[in-house]
């Protein structure tokens, strides 16, 4: 088996070293020389042969250029794999422009971050039967050993809703844990904090890889005083709000995981100073602004 893999960067690089260990034959191209196989698409594409498998680790801003471009390139039964972090409702019409060439589309969620070359890669996929068989042997090579971590999740589109609902739960069970350590710090009879979050990695009802990964970062950071308190959102914690919205499912707690993430974003919180002010009106709270920004 062999592929072409579009975009060698954190993830992408790490797919790349995963899928040769496992005997693949992969050929990356990157925008970024020292680590791009080849000079160009075009060049890329000329050293696969039929059907050729050109999978894409791309930003969701480039994955429409390349596609198109790919399309000038590729042949009937080729097949492209968009593996990033896409809009699901993005699949449906790339797999129709692809179609008039005769190319194939398959869409693939993928979570495991920068651990996927040790761990494996969970992969959430959607596509044609026919499409997803061909890239089997791919899917095999990246997923965790056992029969766990690969799902054909359904249509075109499916794979990347999926993972969009995968990072809104993780959205929620991140907001949880981080509340519960902030809560404990908070706690003056609580001595240990980061013991007994390592306390709960084994027989409790929420105990999780994520629960490892703080335990962790507590190890290194103790009271993660070297961190600043600001947390990005993802288009897909967005995406995943949005979709509810439309379907009309109520999703709470992912909603206000990402609210929780849009007022670390912001120095002085206009909605906050609104609540204070609404407190020192009916309670009279104080109410103090920070003048020295």
């Amino acid at each position: 088996m062999e592929l072409g893999l579009v975009g060698l960067g954190k993830m992408g690089n790490n797919m790349r070293e995963r899928m040769r260990r496992a005997g693949l034959t992969v050929i990356g191209h990157d925008r970024n020389p020292e680590v791009s196989d080849t000079a160009s698409l075009a060049e890329l594409v000329s050293k696969l042969t039929g059907p050729r498998v050109v999978w894409l680790m791309l930003p969701i801003q480039v994955v429409g250029p390349v596609i198109e471009e790919l399309k000038g390139l590729l042949s009937p039964g080729d097949l492209v794999i968009d593996g990033g972090n896409s809009k699901w409702s993005n699949d449906g019409p790339h797999a129709q422009s692809l179609a008039e060439k005769g190319i194939r589309f398959v869409d693939v969620g993928v979570s495991g971050g920068v651990w996927g070359l040790q761990n494996g890669y969970a992969l959430m996929v959607g596509g044609e039967d026919a499409d997803v068989a061909l890239a089997q042997p791919i899917f095999d090579a990246l997923k965790p050993e056992g029969d766990f971590g690969f799902v054909h999740a359904g249509k075109v589109g499916a794979g990347h809703f999926a993972k969009m609902v995968h990072n809104g739960i993780e959205y929620g069970l991140m907001q949880a844990y981080a509340e519960g350590w902030e809560l404990l710090e908070a706690a003056g009879n609580v001595t240990n904090v980061p013991e007994v979050f390592r306390s709960w990695r084994e027989g409790t009802v929420i105990r999780s890889w994520l629960l490892d990964l703080m335990v962790l970062a507590l190890q290194q950071d103790p009271h993660l005083d070297a961190i600043e308190g600001y947390a990005a959102d993802s288009g897909e914690g967005r995406w995943t709000v949005n979709a509810a919205v439309d379907l009309g499912v109520p999703v709470p707690t992912m909603a206000a995981a990402l609210f929780a993430r849009f007022t670390s974003q912001q120095e002085d919180s206009p909605s906050m100073k609104m609540v204070a002010a609404m407190r020192n009106q009916f309670g009279g709270h104080a109410v103090k602004a920070e003048t020295d920004k």
